[in-house]
């Protein structure tokens, strides 16, 4: 049983962190990634559909300094232009024929500085997901030891692997957090 209930954590702790993966691809790093837009959320067809950037066209990145998206049905070019500037990430799309061009500014050094403390926040809000995992399952494994459904002895073992796999996924995190805090401020 506690093995089960162990790799069911594992599992939770692999979503936490696949969470905090896909935040930390947003953060601009001055390099255009298409994962920047991707999940920027559009109002098309004259707001009959609210779809992600990525289910609407193709995303790619010609050069460190520009996105070019390429939507499947170009009537709704404009919708998507709108929607990506209005997502709040200071972005200027510019439809342009049968596309949509954005050119990525070099990041300032203030802004890199804004970026590494928005990782920072991302980090520690992924330190905690982990966290409330490990404190839900502590608290199932509380209940059973009082309920008399485990022994002592397997209580504090599953504790003990709790903190090594809690251990290990902080310092997944942390080291996440070292690759993105130098691509950040690599000039």
């Amino acid at each position: 049983m506690i093995s089960e209930n162990l790799d069911q954590l594992k599992a939770q702790m692999e979503k936490a962190l696949g969470v905090l993966a896909g935040e930390l691809a947003v953060i601009r790093t001055g390099r255009a990634t298409p994962a920047l837009v991707e999940n920027i959320r559009c109002s098309v067809y004259q707001g009959k559909e609210n779809l992600r950037v990525v289910e609407l066209a193709n995303i790619s990145a010609p050069d460190t300094q520009t996105l070019v998206i390429t939507p499947w049905d170009p009537t709704i070019i404009e919708e998507i232009a709108k929607g990506i500037a209005s997502a709040g990430l200071n972005l200027n799309p510019v439809a342009d024929g049968q596309l949509i061009r954005i050119s990525l500014p070099p990041l300032t050094t203030e802004r890199r500085e804004e970026m590494v403390h928005l990782l920072h926040r991302q980090l520690e809000n992924g330190r905690v997901m982990i966290r409330q995992v490990r404190h839900e399952f502590l608290s199932d494994l509380k209940k059973a030891f009082e309920a008399k459904e485990i022994d002592e002895d397997s209580k504090f073992g599953a504790e003990k692997k709790v903190q090594e796999m809690t251990d290990e996924f902080v310092g997944r995190i942390d080291e996440l957090g070292k690759v993105k805090e130098e691509e950040i401020t690599r000039f």
